[in-house]
């Protein structure tokens, strides 16, 4: 099934009352077209408490799920539901398929139309401070602390730290990787009041990083 329109995505007529959903923006994807989907929403809502409304009706347990997340929730808003329906889809005992994946949808700017990142294996944690008490990291591995989208710091796993900002955090990582004789592991860690649009857009600049020696770990800690 092929989306020729952001407009199919971006509104869901629901009880005879029309709603936006709007979407996280990206300059680039990997990937473009999805096919054999089914869709949920997270409203941006300010008459809900959490300001949060999630809409799953239309989801079917053995399809790739397509999550649309308003830009402008907070990971705190957003990530607990985006968890919820993941262990729904995990804990299935039937009409499973285990091909199937999630993935967020976005705008892609570049080709004006979707673009998706694939969420399928991330698992979040919200107490970043037990992670690191209780030294659960690899033993050679790089941790990004998201302050904002302008001060980044990679903390080192022997605790040296880089500040740099989104524009040269790729070649930060690089330069940070490029003498290491083991593969690095990378583990993600987001401030929880970042908006889903700055989350989208870190994640984007990291699915960037080829390289042999670095891992992204799927673990990511929102704190």
């Amino acid at each position: 099934m092929k989306y020729l329109s952001l407009l199919f995505l971006l509104f869901l007529l629901s009880c005879g009352n029309e709603k936006m959903v709007q979407l996280p923006e990206l300059d680039h994807s990997e990937i473009n077209e999805i096919k054999d989907v089914s869709a949920a929403y997270l409203f941006y809502n300010e008459s809900q408490p959490d300001s949060v409304e999630l809409n799953r009706k239309n989801l079917i347990s053995t399809t790739n799920w397509l999550i649309n997340v308003d830009k402008r929730l907070t990971l705190e808003q957003a990530i607990p539901k985006i968890t919820f329906l993941q262990d729904k889809k995990r804990n299935a005992e039937v009409h499973k398929n285990e091909a199937a994946k999630n993935y967020f949808t976005c705008n892609n700017t570049n080709i004006k139309n979707l673009g998706f990142l694939e969420f399928t294996d991330v698992v979040y944690h919200f107490n970043k401070t037990d992670f690191i008490l209780n030294n659960e990291a690899p033993t050679d591995f790089n941790y990004i602390m998201v302050l904002n989208l302008n001060t980044i710091n990679v903390v080192s796993s022997d605790n040296k730290i880089i500040s740099t900002s989104l524009k040269t955090l790729s070649q930060t990582l690089k330069d940070s990787i490029k003498n290491k004789d083991l593969k690095t592991t990378l583990i993600l860690g987001f401030e929880k009041q970042l908006s889903f649009q700055d989350y989208i857009t870190l994640k984007s600049v990291v699915s960037e990083l080829k390289s042999d020696a670095l891992i992204i770990d799927t673990n990511e800690y929102i704190y």
